[in-house]
């Protein structure tokens, strides 16, 4: 009898994740059977599975006590609940920058201007949160301390960071790494525009395209993703990662986000990667 794996969204990812349909075809041609299911499908039966593999589960955001409870209850899966939990919170940054990796500045819950990075725009969101919900990108310090208000308000951590000019000239570059090993890189184009204040329906990936990483950009993320199992207290490598990566002033690399739970993988931009998901996945399955 073939192994069987769960691929795993939200109800939006089973109908819109592009990597889904990639992902779920190469395993299946490689003799696994795989189901799409959603996280919070009361009938679905977890153990059946021999491995649940976490994808676009993209409203955790709002849900999250929900989505951890969740993932905390289900054997033999990737990546595991103890990641998920850790990475689920972007004061994760914190600890990478303690870890002395090179990261975006960041402010928490600014109280006043003084407290605001040096920059000639900030960037503002709340610490949980996906597809740039509740993220704007602000021009004056009074704007940015209000939407940083907004969020503490409502028991929310807010983050500030300056917004780095380099985004709209080279964009951000995308690190995955699947199975432990560098896969595919992809160059995101910029996404708040300024003025445009707080949206909810931003949409990353309309510029996106296949980048070769620079060696500095490699070993940073190789050394992000080498952290990992130390900071989360964990043994191997999270079967996949994406560490999002854009240029400061200097046009050094530093860390923007660490994607560890439900990241766009960008398989129709590398559609070979879809073989490195398998191996992957063969290779838990054999453990």
């Amino acid at each position: 009898m073939a192994e069987r794996v769960a691929l795993v969204a939200s109800e939006r990812g089973l109908r819109v994740d592009p990597d889904l349909p990639l992902a779920s075809a190469a395993l299946a041609d490689a003799g696994v059977g795989v189901d799409l299911v959603r996280w919070d499908d009361g009938a679905v039966d977890w153990s059946a599975y021999d491995l649940v593999v976490v994808r676009s589960c993209w409203d955790y955001a709002w849900r999250l006590e929900e989505f951890l409870g969740w993932a905390g209850s289900v054997p033999r899966l990737r990546n595991p609940a103890e990641v998920l939990r850790w990475n689920t919170d972007k004061t994760y940054v914190r600890e990478l920058e303690r870890a002395g990796l090179p990261v975006v500045p960041t402010v928490w819950d600014p109280a006043g201007a003084d407290d605001l990075p040096e920059a000639g725009e900030w960037v503002v969101k709340p610490s949980v949160s996906a597809g740039s919900r509740d993220t704007a990108r602000w021009t004056t310090p009074e704007e940015a301390l209000a939407h940083s208000s907004s969020l503490t308000g409502a028991g929310r951590t807010a983050m500030v960071q300056p917004y780095l000019a380099s985004v709209d000239d080279v964009g951000e570059t995308a690190l995955l790494f699947i199975g432990g090993r560098l896969s595919h890189a992809v160059r995101k184009g910029p996404l708040l525009a300024r003025g445009e204040g707080v949206r909810q329906d931003r949409d990353s990936r309309g510029d996106l395209a296949p980048t070769t990483p620079t060696d500095a950009q490699r070993q940073l993320a190789t050394a992000v993703l080498d952290a990992v199992p130390g900071l989360v207290g964990v043994t191997s490598p999270p079967l996949y990662a994406r560490i999002d990566l854009v240029e400061d002033g200097a046009g050094r690399p530093v860390v923007l986000e660490l994607e560890l739970t439900e990241p766009s993988l960008f398989l129709p931009q590398a559609p070979a990667a879809a073989a490195n998901l398998v191996r992957a996945v063969e290779a838990e399955l054999s453990r």
